[in-house]
């Protein structure tokens, strides 16, 4: 692997929650259930405590880096060492926490039953392409075996293919998280920044840093990250929040209306 040039990417599950699954299709329903326009259009509050930070990350020799690799073996109690390579890169293992909010999509097919595909027999008829969603496991945890290059947009890509996600990568981002004095910092990683450098640097600590893979929410809607019957259903719901909230208005001005009429012929003439 030491000179291989495609990064390889091993991953492994540390959480045992069930995902709940979904079957949509392109209807009113498809993604209501998990979209609203209020969670995916407009930017919500942050409930957390994680501030954004940057710091500076050193350039270093390869002498410091064989050092920083020593160090870091050194301090690890298990089997995920880092390993120096030939060409002067190195291959280590990075450990990411999924911390998603919303469902991701994965393909799905189903065959329509009807007359004329049961005539052609078993396994002629034509499928029909469909999407599922459902939720990955609330805190899961993926231990990735990559290389020193390996970029962030690398890294959040092979963990979509792992589960098949056809959501556009741009709906995610990776960050880095860092407790410094009792107080915890969050950092979007760019898309060419290499995580397993950041992870030498740092040290094998998790206070010091570990990796959260996040939706990206830049408080913009990059409206091109969304499939057709993504944005027909955000138009819809749209609609239907905008006639509520007039339902809402026209209700409030009729009630304060009938209060005054009732005000007014309660009063004595004269």
């Amino acid at each position: 692997m030491g000179e291989a040039e495609t990064p390889s990417f091993e991953m492994t599950w540390s959480s045992t929650t069930s995902s709940g699954y979904c079957s949509q299709e392109d209807s009113d329903s498809e993604l209501e259930q998990y979209f609203t326009a209020r969670t995916s259009l407009a930017r919500r509050p942050r409930r957390d405590q994680d501030e954004p930070v940057e710091w500076e990350t050193p350039d270093l020799s390869q002498a410091e880096i064989e050092q920083k690799i020593k160090e870091y073996n050194g301090q690890i109690n298990s089997n995920l060492f880092m390993s120096l390579n030939k060409d002067g890169s190195y291959t280590g293992f990075i450990k990411v926490q999924l911390k998603l909010v919303r469902p991701v999509s994965v393909p799905s097919s189903k065959k329509p039953t009807s007359l004329q595909d049961a005539r052609r027999g078993p396994g002629r008829g034509t499928t029909v392409r469909r999407r599922t969603s459902f939720y990955l496991p609330k805190d899961a945890v993926k231990h990735l075996h990559v290389l020193s290059r390996t970029r962030a947009r690398e890294v959040i890509e092979a963990l979509l293919r792992k589960f098949l996600v056809v959501d556009d990568p741009r709906k995610f981002a990776l960050f880095e998280r860092a407790e410094r004095h009792g107080q915890v910092y969050l950092r979007k990683l760019s898309d060419d920044e290499q995580p397993l450098r950041l992870r030498l640097l740092a040290g094998p600590s998790e206070k010091a840093l570990s990796f959260v893979l996040k939706e990206n929410d830049s408080g913009e809607v990059n409206w091109d990250a969304f499939s057709m019957p993504e944005l027909h259903n955000f138009l819809r719901i749209l609609q239907r929040e905008e006639e509520e909230h007039l339902r809402q208005i026209l209700q409030k001005y009729s009630y304060c209306r009938q209060k005054i009429q009732e005000a007014l012929h309660a009063c004595p003439l004269g």
